[in-house]
């Protein structure tokens, strides 16, 4: 009952308005400037906004340290195809086909 009795002067300060509530209306009427709360809306849109920045930002330096998928190629330009020297040297290679023979497609070629 003490510490209830103790309390009550306390009780009684905090309701009353301090020095600066007087001078700068700080209280429960803080944001009431004459309208202007409207614009609290950015508040959300500038954190949504920013986040999004961050995500991309995040998907871009992944894919420029990631290199290259594998199996892609840029738009502009086609896998490598193979040429008919490429087959011929890849026959010879095999076993397929003889040295002398190899020397007379690769002429035929024109190579």
């Amino acid at each position: 009952m003490i510490a209830a009795l103790s309390l009550i002067p306390e009780a009684a300060w905090a309701q009353a308005p301090s020095n600066t509530e007087r001078y700068y209306g700080w209280g429960p009427h803080m944001m009431d400037w004459g309208g202007g709360g409207y614009a609290m809306i950015f508040g959300p849109l500038f954190m949504i906004l920013f986040l999004a920045v961050l995500v991309a930002l995040a998907v871009v330096l992944a894919r420029w340290l990631g290199g290259p998928w594998p199996g892609t190629y840029p738009p502009h330009q086609s896998p490598p195809a193979r040429t008919p020297l490429d087959i011929l040297k890849e026959r010879f290679a095999r076993g397929e086909i003889d040295k002398a023979e190899f020397e007379d497609r690769r002429r035929v070629l024109g190579e």
